[in-house]
This record gives structure tokens, C-alpha cells and sequence, in this order.
């Protein structure tokens, strides 16, 4: 029978996970491939820590070379992280024939055109299922099952972090930061959250989830992110009020001849079911001409579910090498003479429903005021909502708009910004009441 060999460069947490699913589950693997998978080399740093599993003698070395270069390893799996040395050891384990599976997002968002290409030039894969989602299979999904579709969009709740504050906030009441305590006690969060909370991480998937769906490339500068730390109790409660939650929403959109890519908190309303995604878990909600819209839940991320990803594509690859084929199935879903580079929509073209939260002063005609400088810049009101203050000196109003360009937003918000009626800085927030 033959066997797949493996080589592994790092053993952090999902390192650890990959290795319990080839030892717990070697006979599952077997009797689905025909053939063994074997992991032969464990490459990381630290090779004397105790990560709870067995390994034979000789797997653990800190030398790269010994998986990148090994003429018996047949596929490389990448969980280093982060942008070097992971790129520099990719690249060179494709230029030596090497398939390679990763989970690294922010360096297949940021390079991976470069991978892709050498990876092309090389005749082999690369597959990175558990970039996205954990252990949701939405690459797959786009990739195989789905591609007979045009995809008008692509939404997703894709970091636990930020969906785990955002439900706790709803749920309990309570602003962000003694949330996001809680979240790190809990190790939901990071001791340095930057990434998460602020839309790096999601912003990378959303990249990647965008180019595999449009068929074109997706520069990550592009990308428009705008976290969730300043979002208040108080607008999750009035988004309650009105019939909203607030959600890390990833959006992308495709318009034949452009495309909108941005991350940022979203209004949704609460009967829709990405509303219902809450706690650490994540959603994909893909919208394809034939399908139709399709939700993806799943567990967004952990050692168990991303390992699970990882040894999907590590078995892909398998399939592909037992049956003596090159690979298959695109890297990038799209045959790579058929990538476009489509023109991302600036943030100031696009189309949207706002939420508006006014702190003003407590005299009459304020309303009027603001009214008139949106009307003044095509912007229409929808519904309103006027509580009771509970300042001396400050009143909320909150206004839902109709469809307004952003650009209109950004400019009549800035003349009503100078005006003595205005307290403190605005709150916007988007409305997505079409998804698409």
C-alpha cells in the first residue's frame, strides 16, 4: 500500500491539532485515501515543550531544511504564520515539487499571486481551506461544489473575537472594553486583540473569499476595514429598538465590471440568520445565480476545527497523487489565463442604508437643522428615533436613512459637524438590508 508522506513546520496549537487528527484518526484517513498518510517531520523552534501528544523519535527537528528540502516529504503543511520566514520556506518547498497546504491568511492575502504563480510554474497545489473559517469548508464550497455559479456576493461573520464581544454586548448589555477583558480572560481574544477587533484578520478572508468568488485578483490595500471598537451599548440598543444587530459584517460584491471588498460593522436586521451567527462562531453567505443564497456555520477557528480544514485539503492532495494526476482543481477556482484584475469601488461610490446617532443640544428647531443639510445632500430619512436624555445638557437622535451614496454621507455629515447644535462627534454605522 502506498503511503503519503508529510512534512509539518510548526507545532503550535494547530500543529498540535494536526498531529492528534493523524494519530486518533489514521484509520478514518486510510479507509477513505486507500493509502497511509504518514507524518515524518515536525519542523519548529521549540521541539522540547510538552504539547500532550506522542511522537516516534526523529519526527522533531529545528532545522526547515529537513521537511522543505526531504526528497521522501510529498506535502508540506505551513502553520507558522505571519508573512517570513512562512513565504520564503513556501516558496522554496514548491520550487523542490513540493504541495503545500497552509492556514496562513494574511500571507495568502498579501501574497498570494506570488505562491500562486510559482505554485503554477511547478505543477503543483496549494490549499488553504483553513485560512477561512476554520472549520467551516468554504473554499471547497466555491471551488467545487458551487462553481457552476456566477457569485453576485459574498457576507461573512468571520472572527470569533469580534462576534463574541458583539454578542456578549447584545445578550448582556455592557461597552466594549470591559467585554473585550472578558473576552481575553477567556482566551477568546488575544492579549494584543489589534487584528481582530480592528478588521485586519477579517479583512484578509474577505480578500481571499472575494477572488475566489469574482475570479479576479484582489489587492489587500483595497480593502476598506474599519473595526468595532468604537461601537457603544448604546447604538446595540437602539439598533435592537429599531429590529437590528450589529455585526463584523465582510462584504463582497460584484458588478460585472467592478467590485466592492470592505469589512466593517454592520446593521442587519435580526430576522435574517447571519443575524443569528452569535459567540465565537462564524457564517459565509454566498449568493450564486443558479443556487441562490447558501449559509455556511460553523466553528470560525480552534485547534480542532482549523486541524480538521488542514487534513481535508492534506487528503485532497492525496487523492490527487494516488490517481497520478496533476492537480485538479485550480488554486484560485478560476483557471489562471481566466483572472481578471477587476476595479474595487472606493468607499465613497458605494450604496448604503446608514444609521445615524446625533448627540445634540436640548433646544428646539435641532431637528430641522440636521434634516435640512441631509436633505440638502440627497440624503432621505427612513425612521427616527428620539429618546429621552438622560444628560442635563444633551439629547440622542437617531435617524435610519434611505439608500445614500457615501460620498453625500461624508459631506453632509461634515457641514453638520460644524454646526453649534452638535455635542459630540457622530456615530454611523452601515445598514445592510438587502443581502443580496
Amino acid at each position: 500500500m502506498k503511503s503519503i508522506k508529510v512534512g509539518l513546520l510548526g507545532f503550535g496549537t494547530i500543529g498540535t491539532g494536526v498531529v492528534r487528527v493523524f494519530q486518533n484518526n489514521a484509520d478514518v484517513i486510510e479507509s477513505r485515501l486507500g493509502h497511509r498518510l504518514e507524518l515524518i517531520k515536525i519542523a519548529d523552534l521549540d521541539i522540547t515543550t510538552d504539547r500532550g501528544v506522542q511522537l516516534d523519535a526523529g519526527i522533531l527537528t529545528t532545522d526547515v531544511e529537513q521537511v522543505i528540502s526531504n526528497p521522501e516529504v510529498d506535502i508540506v503543511i505551513e502553520l507558522i504564520g505571519g508573512y517570513e520566514p512562512a513565504k520564503s520556506f513556501i516558496l522554496k518547498a514548491i520550487s523542490q515539487g513540493k504541495h503545500i497546504v497552509t492556514a496562513n491568511k494574511a500571507l495568502m492575502a498579501l501574497h498570494g499571486q506570488e505562491i500562486v504563480a510559482a505554485a503554477n510554474e511547478n505543477g503543483v497545489s496549494v490549499m488553504f481551506e483553513a485560512a477561512v473559517g476554520g472549520g467551516i469548508p468554504i473554499i471547497s464550497a466555491i471551488k467545487e461544489n458551487l462553481c457552476a455559479n456566477r457569485f453576485s456576493s459574498v457576507l461573512g461573520i468571520l472572527n470569533g473575537t469580534c462576534n463574541f464581544i458583539l454578542s456578549k454586548m447584545t445578550d448582556e448589555g455592557g461597552d466594549f472594553a470591559p467585554v473585550l477583558k472578558e473576552a481575553q480572560q477567556l482566551g477568546y481574544a488575544e492579549a494584543d486583540p489589534t487584528f481582530d477587533i480592528e478588521g485586519v484578520d477579517t479583512a484578509h478572508k474577505i480578500a481571499l473569499l472575494s477572488a475566489l468568488c469574482f475570479g479576479t485578483t484582489v489587492d489587500f490595500n483595497q480593502v476598506y476595514r474599519e473595526g468595532i471598537s468604537n461601537i457603544d451599548g448604546i447604538d446595540i440598543r437602539f439598533a435592537s429598538q429599531m429590529g437590528y444587530k450589529i455585526k463584523l459584517l465582510a462584504i463582497g460584491k460584484n458588478y460585472g465590471d467592478q467590485i466592492e471588498v470592505r469589512v466593517h460593522p454592520t446593521m442587519i436586521p435580526d430576522t435574517y440568520q447571519l443575524a443569528e451567527v452569535d459567540g465565537v462562531f462564524n457564517a459565509v453567505r454566498l449568493t450564486g445565480d443558479f443556487v441562490g443564497p447558501t449559509l455556511l456555520y460553523g466553528s470560525g477557528a480552534g485547534m480542532d476545527a482549523t486541524a480538521s480544514a488542514v487534513m481535508g485539503d492534506v487528503m485532497a492532495i492525496s487523492r490527487d497523487q494516488i490517481a497520478g494526476a496533476r492537480p485538479r482543481i485550480p488554486i484560485m477556482g478560476y483557471c489562471a489565463e481566466q483572472i481578471r484584475t477587476l476595479p474595487v469601488k472606493a468607499m465613497s461610490e458605494i450604496e448604503s442604508h446608514y444609521y445615524l446617532r446625533f448627540t445634540t443640544v436640548d433646544r428646539p428647531g435641532v431637528l430641522a437643522k440636521i434634516a435640512g443639510c441631509l436633505g440638502r445632500h440627497n440624503i432621505s430619512i427612513q425612521s427616527m428615533l428620539q429618546p429621552e436624555s438622560h444628560e442635563a445638557d444633551s439629547v440622542p437622535i437617531v435617524l435610519m436613512t434611505h439608500a445614500a451614496l457615501e460620498a453625500d454621507i461624508s459631506q453632509s455629515l461634515a457641514e453638520i459637524e460644524e454646526l453649534d447644535i452638535i455635542v459630540q462627534p457622530t456615530r454611523l454605522i452601515r445598514v445592510e438590508n438587502d443581502l443580496g
